[in-house]
């Protein structure tokens, strides 16, 4: 599942390339998504604005409605000029917005939906998302509180819900705790405020330092190894020589990747 920076890179790109651009074309695979564009005549309107928010993917337009997208697993954006190929097939295009002579395409996306103000504003996943890691009004505090309010949870588990605080998934919660040197088995209630800040912080710092750029590293090296755990269970640890471990957490199952000696929790 694409995490905050991969969002909010593809949000960035697409704002870059499509914002004040009038829509002169916009398909769908998606009977419903078709006919709402068709409803609200997105086509001869601008695109106003693209946003992030969290794991979510916002296209705006002048005087309508918004598409809101939700990648999950299997989703992306895509930026093409127009006869350009495409480098997955048509069918699985499930919004086609093109502006003159460039196309942006969002390919095997599980939620795309057009929101009317109104509508955005009363939709729960969207009303509900905790403060985003990435925005520049990040509120550090408010995410801390809402990490507290489930203090039996597992922090490996608390750093995914998107409620209390959004943007992070698995890559960075790894991540993140290994550099903290907390177990993601550890209860939020038996951490204190500065080693909560200090998770937030940490997540923070590394999802910011990955926005420019595709190829995620969470170390600050140029070798081989650009990650500490994420996907290395049974390789040694790179500070300890320990092995990695893997586990799944949580209803979801979500996999956490840990060093056992490092993180001792």
């Amino acid at each position: 599942m694409p995490e905050g920076d991969t969002i909010l890179r593809a949000a960035r790109t697409l704002h870059q390339a499509l914002a004040g651009r009038t829509v002169t074309r916009f398909t769908s695979t998606l009977p419903q998504v078709a006919g709402g564009a068709r409803h609200h005549r997105i086509e001869g309107r601008q695109v106003a604005a693209v946003q992030a928010r969290g794991k979510h993917l916002i296209v705006r337009f002048s005087g309508g409605p918004a598409l809101h997208t939700h990648m999950r697993m299997s989703g992306s954006w895509h930026l093409y000029r127009v006869g350009s190929r495409w480098r997955q097939s048509e069918s699985l295009a499930r919004a086609v917005i093109e502006t003159g002579d460039r196309v942006a395409v969002c390919f095997a996306a599980p939620v795309v939906e057009w929101l009317t103000p109104g509508q955005e504003a009363a939709h729960e996943p969207l009303r509900s998302l905790g403060p985003d890691v990435l925005a520049e009004s990040f509120d550090a505090a408010a995410a801390r509180a809402n990490l507290r309010a489930a203090p039996d949870r597992e922090i490996g588990e608390a750093l995914l819900d998107q409620r209390s605080l959004s943007g992070i998934g698995n890559v960075y919660k790894s991540e993140t705790l290994f550099l903290c040197g907390v177990s993601p088995f550890e209860r939020v209630g038996s951490l204190d405020d500065h080693a909560l800040d200090g998770i937030v912080a940490t997540a923070r710092r590394l999802m910011r330092a990955n926005v420019a750029t595709p190829e995620r590293r969470t170390r600050a090296t140029l070798g081989p190894q650009r990650r500490w755990v994420y996907r290395r269970a049974g390789q040694p640890c790179l500070r300890c020589g320990a092995l990695i471990r893997m586990k799944r957490q949580g209803e979801a199952a979500r996999s956490s990747y840990w060093c056992p000696r490092c993180q001792a929790g």
